[in-house]
């Protein structure tokens, strides 16, 4: 593949995979739009691991706590917070796992990836999103999360299996409909990605590792640099924006381009 698709595709996965404007369905609309080749599953891990490396580095102290905090777990102890946080992520992960392997089973991942879908999941949850984040309170910080709020995000993560969601922008809306304040949803909402982008991610590698080669190697390795670095900016922006502006910019973004995906699809 073209140097120049590949870094397209990375800082199209980099900075949509954490703004609520859905990275899959981005990486959907490519091809189609652009008469771009599709990327293949090798480049689609490439820029997931990017971006999940990314996600770790920027929410390294959280991480460090869980991961240390998921060996007190496998002893049958949740006496720490970071195994705490830890296994509300586990619990929030199960959901989104379990409807991938209905999606999978069934075929109807790939029966889901169609322009008007994407088109209609843009405009709905965006509209669903700016409602959530105008009429949700902000009272709840990132350490009251509990066991009821891990559930209730893990099933509207799970939503986000439907191209065109966004699994950010789900889940944030979802911790602003439960009272969450702006910066600290969009927290929990990046840590729920780190297990979830790494069990996609471990999904689709098995699938390829066989198939790679040292070409395919090289140009996964490019995107996924790329995909860490975008990913790394825009995380840091949007965490930094939200101290004072609201989603609406990205609200408008999707529905725009929902408006206009839904002409293409049906015109």
């Amino acid at each position: 593949m073209e140097l120049w698709q590949l870094l397209i595709i990375a800082i199209i996965q980099g900075v949509t995979e954490f703004l609520p404007i859905s990275s899959s369905g981005h990486l959907i609309l490519l091809p189609g739009l652009t008469g771009m080749a599709d990327q293949g599953q090798v480049i689609d891990v490439a820029v997931h691991v990017g971006t999940l490396f990314a996600v770790i580095l920027y929410f390294r102290t959280d991480v460090a706590a869980a991961a240390t905090g998921t060996l007190r777990l496998a002893r049958g102890r949740v006496d720490t917070p970071g195994a705490r946080l830890a296994w509300l992520l586990i619990l929030a992960t199960i959901p989104v796992v379990l409807f991938g392997l209905v999606l999978k089973l069934t075929g109807l991942d790939d029966q889901l990836r169609s322009v008007a879908v994407i088109g209609w999941t843009m405009l709905i949850f965006g509209l669903v999103l700016y409602w959530a984040d105008q009429k949700g309170p902000e009272r709840k910080e990132d350490s009251d999360w509990n066991l009821k709020d891990a559930l209730i995000m893990g099933l509207w993560q799970a939503v986000a299996l439907i191209p065109g969601t966004s699994r950010s922008g789900i889940t944030i809306t979802a911790a602003r409909h439960l009272g969450y304040k702006r910066e600290d949803g969009a927290k929990l909402a990046m840590l729920m990605s780190i297990p979830t982008i790494a069990a996609s991610g471990i999904l689709l590698g098995a699938e390829v590792v066989a198939n790679a080669d040292a070409q395919a190697a090289k140009d996964a390795a490019i995107a996924a640099l790329f995909a860490f670095l975008s990913a790394l900016l825009a995380l840091t922006l949007m965490m930094r924006l939200l101290k004072s502006v609201s989603f609406t910019p990205y609200v408008i973004y999707r529905v725009v381009l929902g408006v206009f995906l839904l002409w293409w699809a049906y015109a």
